[in-house]
């Protein structure tokens, strides 16, 4: 079955899905994904039969695979639902609200531990997404939660996969989301949800920002964005080191070039295209998660993917 996009067509992996996202393409054609609305992990095999995994509940939201071979998962405690014309929507902080945490599953023998739920006292908010860097330590953003009349003021984590240490490097900043690296992890790369923008931080090394000021005081450079309202979710960065971010409302995958300072937004049919990873044959495959209408769906890419550094392909 083809899902029709505005740069060709996609393959659908599988569909019945409770809001996907954090897709982790395996070596052997599998593909790990959350189901928030679900608070589930669950595996898609690729004739799209679907599995259980595990079952963190609040609101397991991006994943990757760690130097251990553990799934690291950021939790975001929990959204409110709303279905409308057969699509699902994330909304304020439940009732049920269980605290944000980063997760650690044993994909070997199931045994799901909470890793951090603060930084030097302070709770976290809405983990959202993970990157590990070469030397195992991983950068997370905390997109914080909504409430009626308030919302969280977060910002960029540092942290360790063996639990000893968690630092906060970026603050504040407007609902972050998406985060990578660049091929030399010299950069950081940083998607808002709520202003639309792409930051670009250089990196002095494992965890440091460089000392230079840009469009931002702390080094922040803004990067460039397609024209018209949009939010930004997840991304990744393909072997081009090209920012390839999640874009919804106008729903689909915004290339942006940094080096080049161009961005191409392709359009795929839900509003609420989230998420992106590569993986398949020489990583030419992309694997977008299209979370309103619970689909995962795979798209020839005309790059290679960035190879992540612990496995999952990108």
């Amino acid at each position: 079955m083809e899902v029709r996009n505005s740069w060709g067509e996609s393959t659908l992996v599988t569909e019945g899905l409770r809001f996907p996202e954090g897709p982790v393409a395996l070596p052997d054609g599998r593909v790990l994904l959350v189901e928030i609305a679900r608070g589930t992990i669950t595996e898609v095999a690729p004739d799209g039969t679907q599995r259980i995994v595990a079952t963190p509940g609040g609101g397991p939201n991006g994943a990757a695979l760690g130097p251990d071979g553990a799934l690291y998962i950021c939790n975001n405690g929990g959204f409110e639902w709303h279905e409308r014309d057969g699509r699902l929507y994330p909304g304020d902080q439940p009732a049920d609200y269980s605290g944000g945490r980063i997760e650690r599953l044993d994909l070997t023998t199931g045994a799901l531990t909470v890793l951090y739920d603060a930084c030097e006292g302070r709770p976290l908010c809405g983990p959202n997404d993970l990157v590990f860097d070469r030397t195992g330590g991983f950068w997370f953003t905390d997109h914080g939660k909504n409430r009626p009349q308030d919302r969280d003021r977060t910002g960029v984590f540092y942290a360790r996969a063996d639990g000893s240490e968690i630092k906060q490097v970026i603050f504040p900043l407007e609902g972050p989301n998406g985060i990578g690296l660049s091929p030399a992890e010299d950069a950081l790369y940083v998607a808002e949800t709520l202003t639309g923008r792409v930051w670009e931080w250089r990196l002095a090394g494992p965890g440091a920002l460089a000392a230079e000021r840009r469009d931002r005081p702390d080094g922040g450079r803004l990067l460039p964005a397609p024209p018209g309202y949009l939010l930004y979710d997840s991304l990744a960065v393909d072997s081009l080191g090209r920012v390839c971010v999640a874009t919804l409302i106008q729903g689909g995958i915004t290339v942006i070039d940094p080096v080049a300072n161009t961005a191409e937004l392709r359009r795929f049919d839900d509003i609420l295209t989230t998420n992106i990873c590569f993986g398949g044959p020489d990583l030419r495959t992309a694997f977008l998660t299209l979370s309103s209408t619970g689909r995962l769906v795979s798209v020839p890419w005309d790059a290679p993917g960035l190879a992540l550094n612990f496995g999952g392909e990108a």
